[in-house]
């Protein structure tokens, strides 16, 4: 069934604590709104509009880069203009399941969506809602009413309606009024909202501590990727080498097409294999021209954001340098220096080591020089 989504990121996000609003938090490393607008996208949504500030349009650009299927409006100054906002912004007709999610909710599942899709059938409105489990108590700083839980839920996002019958229930909401959901407004305009059973795991993130929560959460939905990247090249007549991002003084050079930095360019397969993204020579062939003698961390900057791009982000990278010469140990501080300024890590989660093959083979016989690379990529499950 096609189905069109309006997500709200337009709030100040003043109870979060210090920081960018929530949309534009990080979490396992990609943006919050990026989780949703990803996994709606995949679910078979029609259109994604996102409705934030005037500010944030550009930043939703940058937050959901790589992903089509989606675009950004300005909001309102309540949460209720800038779901009127995002409705009209809509390409879909009247009939068609429009799902009102909030951006701070990151753990949306495609399982969520067939279940609101399913319960709209039969009904003017669908929400996902948990049973209230703990007691209820009135009072401020003492207990003045114990609430019975019966009958009381918990409601969450995303919910769906129709396009039209929402639209027409929000014309005849009172404009000195601020509903508290989109159900509230479809209720009060005397549309049946069915209820279809909700997820612990869709929290809405609200003040600082349910970030720390989610970020456990989050590791629990993710994967570790392994991988492997190996490079050669040959020696030949030159006065330097690039090796690892790092210009070393030389009597000789690597031959290649680009700039021939071995270690870059099997880190940069490493990369890419951990992803299942192809290699080097298919984001880069050999016979292109505009690549020749080209710097090949433009490579390993390449790769980083495809990884970026899909969800993921690199945890660790290892790099070994097969060689008789030149001697690495001098240089391999600024090599990990450079690795790390180039991927965003830590500087411990990278490693350069050299060995030597006691003279066997083509390195030994110091014909060309070999690098080898590993990485591991958390990726989304």
């Amino acid at each position: 069934m096609s189905f069109s989504v309006v997500i709200v990121a337009a709030g100040s996000s003043t109870r979060a604590g210090p920081g960018e609003p929530k949309p534009w938090r990080t979490l396992a490393g990609r943006p919050i709104l990026r989780w949703s607008v990803e996994t709606f996208l995949a679910a078979g949504a029609a259109e994604v509009v996102v409705v934030t500030a005037a500010d944030r349009i550009a930043a939703a650009g940058d937050a959901l880069a790589g992903l089509v299927g989606w675009r950004a409006v300005e909001g309102g100054a309540t949460r209720a203009l800038s779901v009127q906002a995002g409705l009209a912004a809509l390409a879909a007709d009247g009939q068609t399941p429009v799902l009102i999610h909030d951006a701070a909710r990151p753990f949306v599942t495609a399982a969520h969506v067939a279940a609101l899709l399913t319960a709209l059938d039969a009904a003017d409105g669908a929400i996902l809602a948990l049973p209230v489990a703990d007691t209820l108590k009135r009072g401020q700083a003492m207990v003045s009413e114990t609430i019975s839980r019966e009958g009381l839920w918990r409601a969450q996002t995303p919910q769906a309606f129709r396009r039209a019958t929402l639209t027409r229930a929000y014309a005849a909401w009172p404009g000195d009024a601020e509903p508290t959901d989109d159900a509230a407004v479809v209720e009060r305009a005397g549309g049946r909202v069915a209820l279809s059973p909700g997820d612990p795991m869709l929290m809405k993130l609200t003040y600082p501590e349910d970030f720390a929560m989610a970020e456990r959460l989050a590791g629990a939905a993710r994967v570790t990727c392994i991988g492997q990247g190996v490079d050669a090249h040959r020696w030949g007549p030159g006065e330097a080498v690039w090796l690892c991002g790092v210009k070393i003084d030389h009597d000789q050079t690597l031959i290649g097409h680009s700039d021939a930095d071995a270690g870059l360019h099997a880190l940069t397969d490493a990369i890419l294999g951990a992803i299942g993204d192809g290699d080097i020579g298919e984001h880069f062939p050999p016979t292109d021209p505009q690549w020749k003698g080209a710097a090949s961390d433009r490579f390993l900057l390449h790769a980083a954001q495809r990884v970026t791009a899909r969800g993921g982000r690199i945890l660790n990278v290892d790099v070994t340098l097969i060689c008789e010469r030149p001697r690495i140990r001098p240089h391999r501080d600024a090599m990990r220096a450079r690795l790390a300024e180039l991927l965003a890590l830590p500087l411990a989660r990278v490693s350069v080591k050299a060995t030597t093959t006691e003279g066997m083979g083509f390195t030994g016989r110091q014909e060309g020089l070999l690098a080898q690379a590993v990485c591991a990529v958390e990726m989304p499950a």
